[in-house]
């Protein structure tokens, strides 16, 4: 008899660090997110947040530190 088991679950990738503040611009202090983009988070492909984890926000990070 074969059981199957199932797939492990992969942790949600996130860039939170807990510095939960947004500022006037309403992004989050720490991670440069959107209230949106932290609302939808855990609902966003993998392939999503990979792409504002290595583009968006860096640079987002970028532009406030140019500031």
């Amino acid at each position: 008899m074969f059981f199957r088991t199932a797939p492990k679950p992969h942790p949600i990738l996130t860039p939170c660090i807990g510095v939960c503040t947004l500022d006037a611009a309403g992004l989050c202090e720490g991670c440069h997110r959107t209230i949106d983009e932290i609302a939808h988070w855990g609902s966003l492909p993998d392939a999503e947040r990979m792409r504002l984890m290595d583009e968006v926000l860096p640079q987002r990070a970028a532009t406030r530190e140019a500031l």
